[in-house]
C-alpha cells in the first residue's frame, strides 16, 4: 500500500473553535489551508481540505466530557482527525486562554489519536495582549498529545489583518505544514515505531500494541479484581 506522501495526496483537517459565523478565528484557518493546499500544488502535491466547527457539536463535546459518551457527530470528527495528514487547530482566546470549547475537544481524544501528526496552531483574540496564547498554551497542550506541531504558529488581533506581516507568517506555516506532511514522518512512526510509544490501556488509536497485553496474567486478573490462582 502506497503512503500519502508517496502518492503526493494528503488530507488537512481545520479545527475551528469559533463561535460566530462568520468568525475571525474560520477566517484565519481558511487562510492557512488556503495557503497549504497552493503551496503543494506548487510542490506536485494536492490537499484536500475538510473543516471541523467545533460550534456545531459542543453539546455532544460537554455530553462526552460528562458522560464519556461519543456522539455520532463527535465520531465523524475524531475521525477525521485520525485520518488526516495534517491539521490546523484555531481557537478564540478568552480570559487570556484558548477557549473552554476548543480545550475541551481536545481533551476528549484520544491520547494516542494524533502521535507524531503535523499541526499549525492558531489563535485569534480581540487584542494584541494575547499575542503569546499559541506558543504558552496551546503548544504545550499539543506536545502532551505527542504531535508535531509546526514552529511558526499564527496570532491575529484586529489590526493584524491590514499587516502584510500575517501574510508572510500565514505562508511561513504554511510551508512548514507541507514540509512536515511531505517528509512522511508520522507514517514512519506509525509503521515502524509504535511500539516503543506508551499507550494508552485499551486506546482505540494504540492498534496491535493495545492487543499485545496479556489479559489472563495473574497480574491482570488481580488488577480486576480476581485470583492470581
Amino acid at each position: 500500500m502506497t503512503t500519502p506522501e508517496e502518492r503526493g495526496e494528503f488530507r488537512l483537517a481545520v479545527v475551528s473553535a469559533g463561535t460566530s459565523d462568520p468568525s475571525s478565528t474560520r477566517l484565519l484557518a481558511g487562510r492557512i489551508a488556503e495557503r497549504a493546499a497552493a503551496l503543494a500544488a506548487s510542490r506536485g502535491s494536492t490537499v484536500t481540505v475538510g473543516v471541523i466547527e467545533l460550534r456545531e457539536i459542543s453539546a455532544d463535546i460537554s455530553n462526552a466530557l460528562v458522560s464519556g459518551l461519543i456522539t455520532p457527530n463527535l465520531q465523524r470528527a475524531i475521525t477525521a482527525l485520525g485520518e488526516a495528514d495534517g491539521i490546523i487547530a484555531a481557537a478564540p482566546v478568552y480570559k487570556a486562554g484558548a477557549s473552554g470549547l476548543f480545550t475541551s475537544f481536545f481533551q476528549v481524544l484520544d491520547n494516542d489519536l494524533l502521535i507524531a501528526k503535523p499541526v499549525v496552531l492558531a489563535a485569534t483574540a480581540g487584542t494584541a495582549r494575547h499575542a503569546l496564547v499559541a506558543d504558552d498554551q496551546m503548544r504545550s497542550a499539543f506536545a502532551y498529545l505527542r504531535t508535531m506541531t509546526a514552529p511558526t504558529s499564527l496570532f491575529a488581533a484586529p489590526d493584524d489583518w491590514g499587516d502584510p506581516a500575517l501574510a508572510q507568517r500565514i505562508d511561513r506555516a504554511a510551508f512548514e505544514l507541507v514540509l512536515l506532511m511531505e517528509s512522511g514522518f508520522a507514517s514512519q512512526v506509525r509503521e515502524e515505531s509504535w511500539r516503543s510509544y506508551q499507550h494508552e490501556f485499551g486506546s482505540a488509536a494504540a492498534g496491535d500494541a493495545a492487543d499485545s497485553i496479556d489479559l489472563g496474567s495473574d497480574l491482570m486478573r488481580l488488577a480486576t479484581g480476581g485470583s492470581a490462582v
